[in-house]
């Protein structure tokens, strides 16, 4: 079951230059920078440390060389799940379109297809 929205995924060509956009003429804050160790590196930002909802943005040319099915002029939206296994095992049963389940450093994450092709994640947090 999906129990929150969690994160706007956000595609940029330049990571820095839209942090200092959001940080330095928006006033969000820099929840956290990862790097998965092979080039992936997100960055979350949000109004406060305590929002319940976040931006992260993204390498646009890395995830298209990662999965060019998704539409990356626009954001997408990122689940959270406290029972990723079962979600992702209804998911295939009903036929919906899901991409593997795959281990980040946040969590366990796989994405999914609405009914006309576009591409949403879901995440279960460590």
């Amino acid at each position: 079951m999906i129990n929150k929205v969690g994160q706007v995924m956000l595609y940029v060509n330049n990571q820095e230059e839209t942090v200092k956009f959001w940080t330095e003429k928006a006033g969000f804050s820099v929840i956290s920078d990862e790097d998965n160790g092979q080039g992936m590196r997100w960055i979350e930002i949000a109004p406060t440390a305590t929002s319940e909802t976040s931006i992260v943005l993204h390498n646009k040319e890395l995830i298209a060389k990662m999965q060019p099915e998704l539409n990356l002029n626009t954001p997408s939206l990122l689940f959270f799940s406290d029972n990723l296994d079962q979600l992702y095992k209804d998911f295939s049963e009903k036929q919906i379109t899901v991409g593997e389940l795959v281990t980040m450093p946040s969590g366990r994450v796989f994405n999914f297809a609405d009914n006309e092709g576009n591409y949403f994640a879901i995440l279960e947090k460590k």
